[in-house]
């Protein structure tokens, strides 16, 4: 049996791709799929679930502005790259796919301290710390879009394959009657979907809960609030901290999804054709990689982007939108053709051809000890 580390967290964006991957993989052949992560925050719940083995890591954060906890996390990145390479001496895995996140530099670290071949994946339109970290170890640099390319140096262009996002099976399998009868909402009904992500986004569920008596006057209003109170449910209202494995089925029965534009669920929205209503995040705080991700899925012709907005702007896209048919259907049709790129299989694809993936026994362990 060949074994394959995965590296990544801190969101649910840097682990449902990798899961995607690791499913896949283990269809094709007699593989051993181990995560490391964060042995704190959500990464451990998520990956376990998914029935794979977890090992958790001292992660640290590189912020984007002065911090004494910056001078702390160089401490628990050491201590991340140390406790990652033991597991990967123990574990002896053949190689290292990364899925993104600061917690997957240590790993990716120590692989390349061990000769283990290293892959990594960026979903955003534009690559972020830890991919760039990641490149200088990486033997492929797995890519979402095409224009990803450009923002690597001449160094990596060799080594940079365009593989579009992985996306979990379920969603290539969604069905929109399912959807509806878990939501308890019958086939005559319209239905908005609002996602903020895994924990909400404050500023799309204030938009939505100011512009409620307008926009239910066109749809039942399926919100994934996140943690925050949320508004008590009527018959065109249906609030609901977190839908997990209901929502590409969900996705499915919306005949619109409003929410960000974390590369994940926009392209789970791809692959199951739904036109969007994207408001990124943006501003402070931010890198504006969903800003990048979302003018993408705009310029495909997929989204409607709004930024800065209040609750009359947001009610006059959706009402402009649930009137118009015609546009809707384009814009489905550009959802589509952007989520018909099977990412996991792709990836799948070019790790399985690595040689090192047909070496077992005393020279896989020879080779790291």
């Amino acid at each position: 049996m060949v074994h394959i580390a995965f590296a990544g967290g801190g969101t649910g964006g840097h682990i449902y791709p990798g899961l995607a991957v690791a499913s896949y993989l283990q269809k094709q052949g007699d593989y051993r799929i181990f995560w490391i992560g964060s042995h704190t925050g959500m990464d451990k719940a998520i990956v376990s679930e998914a029935g794979f083995e977890f090992f958790g890591i001292p992660s640290g954060k590189l912020r984007r502005y002065v911090s004494l906890q910056n001078l702390a996390d160089v401490f628990k990145v050491g201590a991340g790259f140390f406790a990652a390479r033991n597991i990967l001496k123990q574990e002896k895995p053949a190689l290292l796919f990364s899925k993104g996140g600061f917690v997957s530099v240590p790993p990716c670290a120590a692989a390349a301290s061990l000769g283990i071949p290293v892959y990594t994946h960026e979903s955003d339109f534009s690559p972020g710390l830890a991919t760039k970290l990641n490149s200088r170890f990486a033997q492929t640099i797995f890519t979402a879009y095409q224009d990803t390319a450009a923002f690597f140096p001449s160094s990596c262009q060799a080594r940079i394959i365009l593989s579009g996002n992985p996306v979990r099976s379920e969603f290539r399998a969604a069905d929109p009657a399912l959807g509806r009868a878990f939501l308890k909402i019958g086939a005559d009904e319209r239905i908005l979907l609002v996602l903020g992500g895994s924990q909400g986004a404050r500023e799309i569920n204030e938009l939505v809960w100011k512009g409620l008596p307008e926009l239910t006057k066109h749809y039942v209003v399926v919100h994934q609030t996140g943690p925050a109170q949320a508004l008590e449910p009527t018959e065109r209202y249906r609030p609901y901290p977190y839908i997990r494995g209901e929502l590409p089925h969900v996705i499915a029965a919306a005949e619109l999804v409003l929410g960000r534009s974390g590369a994940g669920t926009m392209w789970e929205c791809a692959t199951v054709g739904r036109p969007m209503v994207l408001i990124p995040l943006h501003g402070s705080g931010t890198r504006g990689d969903q800003v990048e991700n979302a003018r993408f899925f705009e310029k495909a012709g997929a989204a409607k982007v709004l930024l800065g907005i209040g609750p009359e702007a947001l009610i006059q896209q959706v009402s402009s939108l649930a009137g118009d048919l015609e546009t809707r259907a384009a814009m489905a049709a550009a959802a589509w053709r952007i989520g018909a790129v099977d990412g996991a299989k792709t990836i799948a694809d070019t790790l399985i051809k690595n040689p090192h993936m047909k070496v077992l026994g005393r020279a896989l362990c020879e080779r790291v000890d």
